[in-house]
C-alpha cells in the first residue's frame, strides 16, 4: 500500500498547520484506506511556526504583554525548544491581524513588542533566540524591535524619533542599546532586500497599508536607515538577501542583535524530519491558503514540492485557490482559504489523493 507525506503550512485565519494536516489525513485516508499516512507540518518563519517546532502537548508556550504594532498592549506568544532556546513569531507581537485594516498604516506600526520579546528571552537565559520574521504589520527596518531592548534614534535636533517607517528620513544618530547575551536566529520566507526596486517598500508597503504615495517616503527612510548602518561598518544590509523581510526588520535585526538570516522553509524542514519521511512516501500532499508562483521562493508549500520533485516523487497541492502550477497536481478554490474548514479540506484532500494515485 502507498505511503502518503502530508506536509501542509496553516491556512492563514483558519486553521494552523497541525489542523490542516490532520483534516487532509483524514481525506486522504477515505481516498485510500490501506495507505500509511505521515503527518508533517510545516512552516517558513511567518504563520503556525510555534505549532510546527513545538509539540502538541507538554511544549512550554507562554503570553506576555508587550508593546503592538499600533502602540497599545498586547499579549503575544513566546516558547521554548529546550530550556536554552526560545522561538517568536514577530506577528504575534506586531502582525497584521492585530491591526484593523483601516488603522493600518506602516509610516506608525512598530515592531517594538519583537524587540521586548527578545529581551525578555535573553534575560531569562536563552542562549538561542529564533525569531520567524512573517505577517508583519511594520516598515521599520526593526529600529522599533531595536528599541524594544534599548537602543536610541535621534533627529539632527536629538530628539527622540516617533516609532514607525514614517520617521526614518529625519534619522540622524542612534545609540546602542543593552547587550544581548543570546544568538538571535531570524527565519524569512522571502529573499527581498531592504532596498532597490523590489525591496521591502514597494513589496510590502501596499500589502500593510501604505498608499501609493507613501511608497516613496517609507524607500526614503530605509535607505536613510541603510546609510547610517553603511557609516557604522554594515554597507551590505542595504542589499542583503532576506534583510527586506517584514519591512526591514531581517536587515534590522542582523545590525541591531548581530542575528543570523536563515531561510525558514529549510531551517523549519530539517527540524521536522522532513527529508527522512520524504524518502519513504509515494505521494506529496503539500497546502496553503493561497498556492502561486510566489510559493515557489522562499515558502514552506513550495519548498515542499520543490524536494518532492528533486526526490522525483508525486507532488500534490490543496489551497483556497492555486495559479499558475504546471506538473502538479492541484485542487483549489476560488478564494484564499479563509472560507475552508476541515471538512472541505478534508474532501479536497480525497479528490487531490484519488487522482494523483489514479483511484
Amino acid at each position: 500500500m502507498p505511503v502518503i507525506l502530508v506536509a501542509p503550512a496553516a491556512f492563514k485565519g483558519t486553521l494552523g498547520p497541525r489542523q490542516v494536516a490532520e483534516a487532509l489525513a483524514i481525506g486522504v485516508r477515505r481516498a485510500a484506506p490501506g495507505a500509511s499516512v505521515l503527518e508533517c507540518p510545516v512552516a517558513d518563519g511567518g504563520n503556525g511556526l510555534l505549532d510546527v517546532v513545538l509539540p502538541a502537548v507538554g511544549a512550554l508556550r507562554e503570553r506576555l504583554n508587550v508593546t503592538g504594532p499600533i502602540g497599545d498592549s498586547v499579549s503575544a506568544e513566546m516558547g521554548w525548544i529546550d530550556g536554552e532556546t526560545a522561538i517568536i513569531e514577530s506577528a504575534s507581537a506586531c502582525g497584521l491581524a492585530l491591526v484593523e485594516p483601516e488603522d493600518r498604516d506602516p509610516l506608525r506600526t512598530t515592531t517594538r513588542g519583537v524587540g521586548e520579546l527578545i529581551w525578555t528571552a535573553a534575560d531569562r537565559g536563552a542562549k538561542t533566540i529564533v525569531v520567524g520574521l512573517g505577517g508583519t504589520a511594520t516598515v521599520d527596518g526593526g529600529t522599533g524591535a531595536a528599541r524594544g531592548f534599548g537602543w536610541t534614534f535621534e533627529n539632527a535636533a536629538g530628539q527622540q524619533l516617533p516609532d514607525g517607517g514614517g520617521s526614518l528620513t529625519d534619522l540622524a544618530s542612534f545609540g546602542s542599546g543593552w547587550g544581548l547575551g543570546a544568538r538571535v536566529v531570524a527565519l524569512a520566507d522571502v529573499v527581498t532586500p531592504l532596498l532597490g526596486p523590489d525591496s521591502a517598500a514597494p513589496v510590502f508597503g501596499p500589502q500593510k497599508g501604505a498608499r501609493p504615495e507613501e511608497i516613496p517616503h517609507l524607500a526614503a527612510g530605509l535607505a536613510r536607515l541603510a546609510e547610517l548602518w553603511a557609516r557604522a561598518g554594515r554597507p551590505e544590509l542595504g542589499t542583503l538577501p532576506m534583510g527586506g523581510a517584514a519591512g526591514g526588520l531581517g536587515a534590522g535585526l542582523v545590525f541591531f542583535a548581530k542575528a543570523e538570516l536563515a531561510a525558514g522553509a529549510q531551517w523549519v524542514l530539517e527540524r521536522a524530519g522532513f527529508d527522512a519521511a520524504l524518502a519513504k512516501a509515494d505521494l506529496v500532499i503539500t497546502g496553503e491558503g493561497v498556492f502561486d508562483r510566489t510559493s515557489l521562493v522562499g515558502k514552506a508549500p513550495g519548498e515542499v514540492v520543490r524536494r518532492a520533485q528533486a526526490a522525483r516523487k508525486k507532488v500534490a497541492v490543496v489551497a483556497g485557490r492555486v495559479e499558475g502550477m504546471i506538473g502538479v497536481h492541484t485542487v483549489g478554490g476560488d478564494g484564499d482559504g479563509r472560507m475552508l474548514d476541515a471538512t472541505a479540506l478534508a474532501q479536497m484532500a480525497e479528490q487531490v489523493a484519488r487522482e494523483a494515485l489514479g483511484l
